[in-house]
């Protein structure tokens, strides 16, 4: 038979090392935590701006005799949130956020159409035509196409920044 009391248990690390090393790890992530912080606070929100002009680059010919008017180029605008509820099943609710991006700068009642009517879009649509990936290109085609129309022909691009489905 053994001797018990001739094995003796392995000890680990002492409980110093042990709260150093907590110490240390607890250090590095408050760290790590206050340098992505002020990196993403540092990244800002969405701000509208006037976006680059298409033709950046390109050779302009001035003709000296013409007068030129100062021109504007692409400007994107934020709509206002959109929260409604879907047409089917009734309890499902949506909320949109987009830009608008115009070929120049437009009256403000233009974006407000544009809102109306992607509002009124967005009541009918029921909860299987907005499903999966392919739901999501057909909401997005439709919305740009109506906001073309709202627009004249000035809205270029619609943006989705937010869509959240609950």
């Amino acid at each position: 038979m053994a001797n018990v009391e001739q094995v003796q248990p392995k000890k680990g690390p002492s409980l110093v090392i042990q709260m150093a090393m907590l110490l240390a790890v607890t250090a590095a992530a408050i760290g790590m935590g206050w340098v992505s912080g002020g990196y993403l606070k540092g990244a800002g929100g969405p701000v509208s701006v006037p976006a680059a002009p298409e033709n950046e680059g390109a050779v302009e010919q001035h003709d000296s005799t013409a007068t030129h008017e100062p021109s504007a180029g692409p400007t994107l605008v934020a709509l206002a949130p959109i929260t409604t509820n879907l047409a089917s099943p009734a309890g499902i609710w949506l909320r949109l956020e987009a830009s608008v991006l115009y070929d120049a700068p437009q009256p403000p009642t233009v974006s407000e159409e544009i809102h109306q009517d992607l509002l009124a879009l967005i009541r009918t649509l029921k909860m299987h035509q907005i499903e999966g990936a392919s739901g999501y290109q057909h909401l997005k085609a439709d919305i740009e196409e109506r906001a073309a129309i709202r627009s004249g022909g000035h809205a270029k691009q619609v943006l989705i920044r937010t869509l959240l489905v609950e």
